[in-house]
């Protein structure tokens, strides 16, 4: 049997402040949107540029470290699935959405601790919660 994938890798800028809301039984989820630009040279030489908004939802352990560190105009490295909602609305009608589910986030440039030293970032995974350097990270 064949198995499939769904990865996605982007590099961005927050668009907005994370929002965060709590599910009924009480796990954390966090969404915010990134913006990824890109820019190319057409045949005739002249230059474009283009940016691709995603809609980014993370959970638990790492929706609540997004909300906490992650700020309008950040860039971040999300690394996660693509995932495809679909609903009506009270209208009657349907829409569809497309986001990441998000398991992995880093903060990119230099951030500022409690106490104004300036850290490296760090990767931060869904599965545990933790980042790749527990003993460097602040939390």
């Amino acid at each position: 049997m064949s198995r499939g994938l769904n990865k996605v890798q982007i590099i961005g800028h927050l668009g907005k402040d994370p929002e965060m809301r709590y599910t009924p039984s009480g796990k954390p989820v966090t969404t915010f949107s990134v913006a990824v630009s890109r820019s190319w040279n057409s045949a005739d030489g002249e230059r474009h540029s283009e940016t691709e908004w995603f809609n980014v939802v993370a959970w638990g352990n790492i929706a609540e470290i997004c909300k906490q560190y992650l700020v309008k105009g950040q860039q971040v490295y999300v690394e996660g699935r693509l995932q495809t909602r679909r609903w009506d609305d009270k209208e009657g009608q349907k829409h569809t959405s497309v986001e990441i589910v998000a398991n992995e986030m880093m903060m990119l440039g230099d951030r500022r601790d409690a106490n104004n030293h300036t850290q490296e970032a760090e990767p931060t995974s869904a599965e545990n919660g933790s980042t790749m350097a527990e003993d460097e990270f602040p939390f």
